[in-house]
C-alpha cells in the first residue's frame, strides 16, 4: 500500500495518544480509536531518516478527530561529493500535515544517505478492528 493510502485509512477518527515526536525521532506513533498510524523508516544500511522539526501542540490534538493526513516529498536533492568516500550525499525532506478538529500538526522528516538507500518515510495502518463510528 502507499503512504497516501495508508494516511486516508486513520481519517475520521479521534486521537487518543502520540508518541515519539521529538526532534531526531525515529518513530511517530498516533494512536486513534480504529488504530494505530506509525510513521517510520525501514533501516537498510546506510541511510539516517529522522523527525528534523514539528509545529504543533499535541494537547491540542487528543480527543479530536483526525479531519485530514497529507504528505509532500521534496525529491532528490544532490549534495556536496562525499570527500572521504567520493560519492555524491543525497536528501530527501518529507513533509505531513495533519488536520485536526481541535488543531493542526505539521512535522518534517529528514532522510540523508549516500544515494543508494531510501530515504523515505514508511506509513503503517494498522486497524484494531473498530471505526469511530462503531464507538
Amino acid at each position: 500500500m502507499n503512504n497516501d493510502s495508508e494516511l486516508s485509512q486513520a481519517c475520521n477518527q479521534l486521537i487518543v495518544s502520540i508518541e515519539g515526536l521529538a526532534k531526531g525521532s525515529e518513530l511517530i506513533k498516533i494512536g486513534l480509536l480504529g488504530g494505530i498510524l506509525e510513521l517510520m523508516h525501514e533501516q537498510d544500511c546506510c541511510e539516517s531518516v529522522v523527525v528534523e522539526d514539528f509545529e504543533g501542540d499535541v494537547e491540542d490534538l487528543l480527543g479530536h478527530r483526525l479531519i485530514s493526513a497529507e504528505e509532500v516529498i521534496n525529491g532528490q536533492e544532490e549534495g556536496q561529493v562525499g570527500e572521504e568516500f567520493g560519492y555524491r550525499e543525497s536528501t530527501t525532506w518529507t513533509f505531513y500535515k495533519f488536520r485536526t478538529t481541535g488543531g493542526d500538526l505539521w512535522v518534517s522528516w529528514l532522510g540523508e544517505s549516500n544515494g543508494y538507500y531510501s530515504e523515505r518515510v514508511n506509513v503503517r495502518w494498522t486497524p484494531n478492528g473498530k471505526r469511530d463510528e462503531d464507538q
